[in-house]
């Protein structure tokens, strides 16, 4: 390696990310160590794919051949015939019958992540959508001046949900949008053009479905802390590319009560009118902007699935994630994981208190997937993985339980206060 080459990469460790489509001519990769690969047929995801590029780069046909050599399996039954791409056949059927859809996005303070995020949605190749914005105890006007902005462009309504916490946002998103089909999206992503019409895919092959949720895959990999977090599972913790249907039928292979991996994200998650509602909707004392850091999508994903409801996790419906890019923000970020898993546990045990024999039976395996070498959770994690990044997310889960014990009081003086008001 050049000495030139070598600072490059030791100032800015850069991993490019672009997607392949492989009915399409491929590109050569040059000018990158190394390339992450969202692997596409007829536009659908198949896969995945970390590539090392040589210093003289990567020519289309050697590519090619790294494509194939390990997704070939999946590719070539779905490669188009003399009668088209079936895939894409099923897809023009869904839109001929498009159901209507509203994308929520809650956000605080972030205006020029939503204005990407925004201009991501406002680019769907979908037919019937309006988008839903509602902004967290605003500080200032800066998020209503940036759905002005796109509502000039397209169906952009905006809501004001005054108490913070991001369950609150969502809960006064679900009351504001009753009877409609939510479609949920994070500040800091983007949507695939295709994500709404793959969703509407999954509602129309899965009509029991209560829950659909699709794949996060990273928007950039351009700092060492963004490409840690893909190694610990990204948002999607290791469930791949192939499509699945959880419900009281899969309880033997996927137990209800423990998320690894993921039953769904609510960072890429759709809930059919009156889920949320029949759940209680999302706990107060959870979620972004509480003592518990998170973990209010995983809680409700249990409750649902507890009460008999069936989630599908929906591959081809694509976001993409923009990854917290410092080591700082990343500890935060595991450690707020595992605060929101356990205290989300303190909540479902304090509404079911049924649920405890079962939890404390799932004790062995969870310990094993923090210890053992080869679990999802630290399978994939590279040799300059920093091993503090675990502690950090231990740490938070002794925690969790009395940081959702503090969210309850929190809750209940926002509550005291409102009525005081009055």
């Amino acid at each position: 390696m050049s000495g030139r080459r070598r600072a490059d990469q030791e100032r800015s460790p850069l991993v490019l990310v672009r997607d392949i489509e492989v009915t399409e001519p491929l590109p050569a990769l040059v000018g990158v160590e190394r390339a992450w690969l969202l692997v596409r047929v007829c536009t659908e995801p198949i896969g995945s794919m970390l590539v090392d590029v040589p210093e003289a780069g990567l020519a289309p046909d050697q590519l090619a051949g790294a494509v194939y050599a390990r997704h070939g399996a999946a590719i070539r039954p779905r490669l188009p015939t003399e009668h088209g791409s079936p895939f894409l056949a099923r897809r023009a059927e869904v839109l001929r019958t498009a159901p209507h859809l509203t994308v929520v996005v809650c956000t605080r303070e972030r205006p020029a992540a939503l204005s990407r995020c925004l201009d991501s949605l406002l680019a769907q190749a979908y037919p019937r959508f309006r988008v839903l914005v509602v902004d967290n105890a605003p500080a200032t006007g800066a998020t209503k001046d940036v759905v002005a902005e796109a509502a000039a462009r397209g169906p952009v309504d905006y809501l004001v949900a005054p108490l913070p916490g991001l369950s609150r946002a969502r809960n006064v998103a679900v009351g504001a949008a009753a009877g409609e089909i939510l479609a949920w999206l994070d500040d800091d992503e983007v949507a695939d053009p295709f994500w709404l019409v793959e969703v509407a895919r999954a509602l129309a092959d899965h009509p029991e479905a209560d829950v659909v949720s699709g794949v996060v895959v990273p928007a950039e990999l351009a700092t060492p802390a963004q490409l840690w977090f893909e190694q610990f599972g990204g948002h999607s913790k290791g469930r791949g590319f192939v499509p699945a249907v959880f419900s009281p039928a899969t309880a033997r292979t996927q137990h209800p009560l423990y998320p690894l991996p993921p039953f769904a994200t609510g960072a890429n998650m759709t809930t059919r009118p009156g889920v949320v509602e029949r759940i209680g909707g999302f706990d107060p004392a959870l979620g972004a902007g509480t003592p518990a850091m998170g973990s209010e999508d995983t809680h409700a994903f249990m409750r649902i699935l507890y009460r008999g409801g069936t989630i599908v996790y929906q591959p081809s419906a694509v976001t993409r994630h923009y990854h917290r890019p410092d080591l700082d923000g990343l500890r935060r970020q595991l450690v707020g994981y595992g605060t929101g898993l356990t205290a989300a546990y303190t909540s479902l045990v304090r509404r079911h208190p049924r649920t405890l024999l079962p939890l404390a039976g799932l004790v062995p395996t969870a310990l094993r997937d923090l210890t053992s070498a080869g679990s999802l959770r630290v399978a994939g994690l590279g040799a300059d993985f920093p091993r503090e990044l675990l502690a950090a997310n231990r740490r938070g889960m002794l925690a969790g339980p009395l940081a959702y014990l503090r969210g309850r009081w929190r809750s209940r003086r926002y509550r005291q206060g409102r009525r005081s008001r009055r």
